[in-house]
């Protein structure tokens, strides 16, 4: 598949939404205005940041040594703003600086209410945001930076089977993955569920509802400025369990699956295989 159109349409996009806004646009700004999410970016650059180089802009204090201050009123804007302590998600679609950042500088991210309570303590202008903060503080070993996890995949050098003899009556697990909150690969269709859960903001839908029975799943997704649409989303763990099932080929829109292995897969139904999003997404922890 020739992705340039794609990469060359984002580059466009990402100069005419500067042009409208006077400045590069922030990944909630440009989704918004253009539809495209942050997944679709980092199918083709190494990150947003990066993305937005390559459109010939500069992002946004890129130059400048950031200071603790900078870091922690921007995260205090997102408290504010959503009145409730981010998660790392969270920020990193609202919040203006990379996690990274936020890692070298504080530690690990529950560190950061009791490092902001000890920066505002005297500064009025930010009471409310103290206000929403826990009041139990992290130990002083929580300040000290910790190793960030990695995502890792299974090479195709690993044993196809394990050595060691499978003991009855003990739950078994996919290889070690370590993304966010999964620390294992899925090895059925409610692993997907789960998995596609964590992710589905950020390949741009929203789900209205998960039920039983054919299809899984209703969620819109954002196919332009301010226009969403209704899509249907079959959850298997191989796309071709969708064949095996007997569903109608008219009957879903997306195939969310773990692996995609049917290569006579109907053109219109989309698949969208989890093992290859969790790639391009582990891009976006940097």
């Amino acid at each position: 598949m020739n992705d340039e159109p794609e990469k060359t349409r984002i580059l466009e996009e990402f100069r005419r939404t500067a042009n409208e806004l006077g400045h590069p646009p922030s990944r909630s700004e440009f989704q918004s205005l253009t539809g495209l999410s942050e997944y679709r970016i980092l199918r083709h650059f190494p990150s947003y940041r990066e993305a937005v180089r390559a459109a010939g802009l500069e992002p946004d204090a890129t130059n400048i040594k950031l200071e603790d201050e900078c870091l922690l009123q921007d995260w205090a804007r997102v408290v504010r703003a959503r009145r409730q302590v981010p998660t790392r998600q969270l920020y990193r679609r609202e919040g203006q600086y990379s996690l990274s950042v936020f890692d070298k500088h504080f530690g690990p991210w529950s560190a950061l209410p009791g490092r902001f309570r000890d920066w505002a303590s005297n500064k009025v202008e930010w009471a409310d945001v103290v206000a929403l903060l826990p009041t139990n503080r992290p130990t002083e070993s929580a300040n000290r930076p910790v190793p960030i996890a990695r995502t890792t995949v299974a090479t195709s050098n690993q044993p196809a089977y394990s050595k060691h003899t499978k003991l009855d009556g003990r739950p078994t697990y996919g290889n070690p993955i370590d993304f966010r909150g999964l620390r294992h690969e899925p090895v059925n269709e409610q692993g997907v569920v789960f998995l596609f859960g964590m992710v589905a903001r950020e390949l741009g839908y929203l789900v209205e509802q998960v039920q039983i029975g054919f299809p899984d799943c209703e969620a819109k997704r954002q196919i332009g400025p301010n226009k969403w649409q209704k899509i249907r989303i079959e959850f298997e763990f191989e796309s071709r369990e969708y064949r095996n099932h007997g569903h109608p080929s008219d009957g879903c829109d997306v195939i969310v699956c773990w692996r995609h292995n049917w290569a006579d897969c109907p053109t219109n139904i989309e698949v969208v295989e989890l093992s290859r999003v969790i790639q391009t997404l582990s891009k976006s922890e940097d």
